[in-house]
């Protein structure tokens, strides 16, 4: 029987005890690997958590918004059946918002911004909602009040002298008769660069006023010129290098733009754009048109 070497011997356990520290340094290395990549893991996962978190709290702020919005809206009203439909329209938008909030993930941040836009947009249309009601209540107050005045001083006035009664009789029946020209079919419409119709504020180039002078015999025939006076959602009035201006009721006034037609008594057709305005904003915009005799009308426009 061969005798074994003790030098080979003790190589073989050399050689053996560093594949062993090699597995160990492996091992080691690994386990350092997998922890390092658990804790990106759990980084990652915290963070994104954190984030959808976060996100959701922005999401239940912009329903309660929208649901407070709403709140605003059902508690306004008017006695004009004009607004009252306008309102109903912009109910129904803000109810569909809600809707579509709830729907959404609140991950999707780019749908999240555009309903926050949605919202300032219907917030804006409010608040001109809120100034029309006031602005017509007022003027409504106002009405009444001077015709309680003036029935006080007709009946002074019938009183003390019944020769006067009869020539302001006579001059209300000649006014009641319409010598005054008067209008029907005020619209305005926007029109984009193709020169189509458009309710996109952000392609808007110019607005166009349409309206019908009617036919009556009695008002003065010839030269007559209408002026309209355009308003933005926030009550400024838009004008341009043509504006210019009339006196009505006494007082002068400026217009956004006018146009002249020959009026014989018979009915007119007319059309004034305004041009050159810079931009528009999202909101409802108002026209009025004047002769310097008559406000013809007003009517209204909403841009989104």
């Amino acid at each position: 029987m061969a005798e074994i070497d003790p030098i080979m011997e003790r190589r073989e356990r050399e050689e053996q005890e560093r594949k062993n520290e090699s597995l160990r340094k492996l091992m080691y290395g690994l386990i350092a690997a997998a922890v390092l990549l658990l804790g990106a893991l759990v980084y990652i996962w915290s963070s994104k958590s954190a984030l959808v978190k976060e996100l959701n709290v922005e999401k239940e702020e912009l329903t309660e918004q929208m649901i407070a919005l709403k709140g605003d809206y059902d508690s306004l009203s008017s006695d004009y059946e004009s607004i009252n439909s306008q309102l109903d329209s912009s109910k129904e938008e803000v109810n569909q918002l809600i809707e579509r909030i709830k729907k959404t993930e609140a991950t999707n941040r780019a749908q999240m911004r555009k309903y926050e836009k949605e919202l300032g947009t219907l917030r804006s249309i409010m608040r001109n909602y809120i100034v029309q009601i006031d602005s017509l209540n007022t003027l409504n107050h106002k009405l009444t009040a001077d015709a309680a005045a003036a029935r006080r001083e007709a009946a002074a006035s019938r009183a003390e002298n019944e020769e006067l009664k009869g020539k302001v009789d006579n001059l209300s029946g000649q006014v009641a008769a319409g010598s005054v020209i008067k209008s029907r079919g005020l619209s305005i419409a926007a029109y984009n660069s193709s020169d189509k119709v458009t309710d996109r504020s952000s392609r808007v180039v110019r607005l166009l006023t349409t309206l019908s002078l009617v036919e009556n015999d009695l008002a003065p025939k010839g030269p007559v010129r209408v002026y309209i006076r355009v308003k933005d959602p926030e009550g400024v009035l838009l004008t341009n290098s043509t504006q210019t201006s009339f006196v009505f009721g006494g007082q002068s006034m400026v217009a956004s733009a006018s146009r002249e037609v020959d009026y014989q008594g018979k009915e007119v057709e007319l059309s004034i754009y305004l041009n050159e305005i810079p931009s528009y904003a999202p909101g409802i915009y108002t026209v009025e048109a004047y002769t310097t005799q008559a406000l013809l009308g007003k009517a209204e426009l909403l841009l989104r």
